[in-house]
């Protein structure tokens, strides 16, 4: 999954191979914001073959089902640790949408995310973001994390994992032996000054595609 910010950089994503794309969504903090508007019209226009992530930062059920309504992705990523209770409210809402939780990998204690979501979502996304400090961060770091503890939440969780977190050509490949995710998501180390970097991009996805 590549995160994209407009309808050019999808198409981008698209010819190297990308088969899902990320759209962030307002966040307290990080690069690559954009708007409900273009979200949606990024959604509307992209093959029915490319998946689209919408990266909401909505706590409540129902707020992100209205969100979702609004941007009209085919999978919703909850960046927060939402409380368990919203999550089942969320499931018992039935959205024509696959469920994404991001659980960032902080310390060993992350691996209780797993019985804590599993019933309720479709898959989970590891990432290094810090939630708990006074203005979060949710993504777009380019720092990498544990990739022993997301190895232990892979093999323990019976959902899908995608892993995220300061993912590059040079590191691809290692995060991948090690921790072995259903996928992998970049954003902020494949762009050059803001910009997606084709460059960039083509190098990581022949990283990919070599092991």
């Amino acid at each position: 999954m590549c995160c994209i910010a407009s309808i050019e950089e999808a198409y981008m994503a698209i010819s190297v191979g990308a088969d899902a794309l990320g759209l962030v969504a307002k966040m307290p903090s990080g690069p690559g914001p954009i708007s409900d508007d273009v979200i949606r019209e990024i959604c509307e226009h992209v093959p029915p073959s490319v998946s689209t992530f919408m990266l909401t930062s909505e706590i409540m059920a129902d707020a992100i089902a209205a969100h979702v309504e609004r941007t009209r992705p085919t999978t919703v990523q909850i960046v927060y640790p939402i409380d368990a209770a919203q999550s089942r409210r969320l499931y018992a809402l039935k959205l024509p949408v696959k469920i994404v939780q991001v659980v960032h990998i902080e310390n060993i204690s992350a691996l209780n995310s797993i019985e804590q979501y599993s019933p309720y979502i479709d898959a989970f996304l590891l990432d290094s973001g810090r939630p708990g400090l006074a203005t979060p961060t949710l993504g777009g770091t380019g720092n990498t994390h544990d990739w022993t503890i997301s190895g232990a939440f892979v093999e323990a969780s019976p959902k899908p994992v995608f892993l995220a977190g300061g993912l590059a050509a040079d590191n691809v490949q290692a995060a991948i032996k090690a921790v072995r995710p259903f996928g992998v998501d970049i954003c902020s180390r494949v762009r050059t000054d803001t910009k997606l970097d084709n460059i960039k991009l083509k190098a990581f996805m022949k990283a990919v595609k070599s092991l």
